[in-house]
């Protein structure tokens, strides 16, 4: 299905305030309610909207540190694979994950509370994880721009 306007304008309104009332959509989109709210469902059904959820001061919850970790496997089969992606699945500082091309196999994103933590997360967890035999590390020094959601070309 091609979004028209109306729905682009409903999902940028959501993607800036996911709090937004149907009351408040509407008024933003310029329609009344009822048509808002079907919208709304079929956008909701039709998976263009994954989830709602908060998005967290990381600075006021204490994680100074913003790493990106390049994770490289020496050897290569889908079953180290599978077994890496399930653990860190059950990793709450590493807050994503993509397989990616390149020199590396993965790039993590991980937050810590200083560098102490963070080598000490790097010494007991990431290097330990299967298959890692290289792991480097960057970090943000100053965010510039926050993931503020998709383009709605």
């Amino acid at each position: 299905m091609d979004l028209d306007k109306v729905d682009r304008a409903i999902l940028a309104a959501l993607q800036s305030d996911g709090r937004a009332t149907t009351a408040s959509l509407a008024a933003a989109v310029n329609l009344s309610e009822t048509p808002c709210a079907r919208r709304l469902k079929r956008l909701e059904s039709e998976h263009y909207i994954d989830h709602y959820r908060a998005v967290l001061c990381r600075h006021a919850l204490e994680l100074g540190v913003l790493a990106f970790a390049y994770i490289r496997f020496g050897v290569h089969t889908r079953d180290l694979s599978d077994k890496f992606e399930r653990e860190i699945q059950a990793i709450p500082r590493i807050v994503s994950c993509h397989n990616v091309s390149g020199t590396a196999d993965y790039l993590l994103q991980v937050v810590a509370r200083d560098m102490d933590d963070y080598g000490l997360f790097m010494r007991d967890v990431l290097r330990t994880l299967p298959g890692v035999t290289s792991v480097e590390s960057m970090f943000s020094m100053r965010e510039v721009k926050r993931d503020s959601g998709l383009p709605l070309l």
